[in-house]
């Protein structure tokens, strides 16, 4: 028995779900997204969204809370948003930002521009004495961690010193240096 997939997903004021053929569609105030589905059958009623797989098997449980988890993120991002913080750790490290160009310096021999999509709001905040923090905001929940796990991959954390892109509030597995 799914745990997560039988639960309703709650549908926000101002938020509005429709459901054709295999495509769900959710609109809000910070935008609009669809999702192809299959296996599972959606149902929109009382202001809620319920989720009913048609068999016990083991495809149709999966695909049970995968499209759960799929439509409730949909519903949160269209209404609150998505946000993802990235800290720039290292000395040299710099980011800024001109609309949708992110130029981050990461100690190569030349700056690393990446063009993001516009769907993604970008800022980053660069104060004296602090690591740079880029920030990624969207209603698409998959598309802010792509955007943000692409421009980690750049430079990852690395175990000794700590230097690199992370995720604000990871924690790191670090290793003790070597003994003389």
């Amino acid at each position: 028995m799914s745990r997560i997939g039988n639960n309703p997903i709650a549908i926000s004021e101002g938020v509005t779900v429709e459901v054709n053929e295999n495509v769900v569609t959710v609109k809000g105030k910070l935008g609009e997204l669809s999702q192809e589905f299959s296996g599972v059958a959606i149902k929109v009623e009382e202001g809620n969204v319920h989720i009913a797989r048609p068999s016990d098997s083991k495809e149709h449980k999966a695909k049970h809370g995968l499209y759960r988890s799929l439509v409730s993120n949909m519903v949160d991002g269209v209404s609150k948003g998505w946000t993802k913080e990235l800290e720039l750790v290292g000395v040299g490290y710099r980011a800024s930002n001109q609309g949708q160009k992110l130029d981050l310096a990461l100690g190569f021999s030349h700056n690393i521009v990446l063009d993001i999509a516009p769907e993604v709001k970008i800022e980053t905040i660069s104060e004296k004495g602090k690591n740079p923090i880029v920030k990624l905001t969207s209603h698409d929940k998959q598309l802010v961690g792509q955007v943000a796990a692409k421009i980690r991959a750049f430079r990852k954390p690395e175990p000794y010193k700590g230097k690199g892109i992370k995720f604000v509030g990871e924690q790191l597995r670090r290793k003790a240096g070597k003994s003389a």
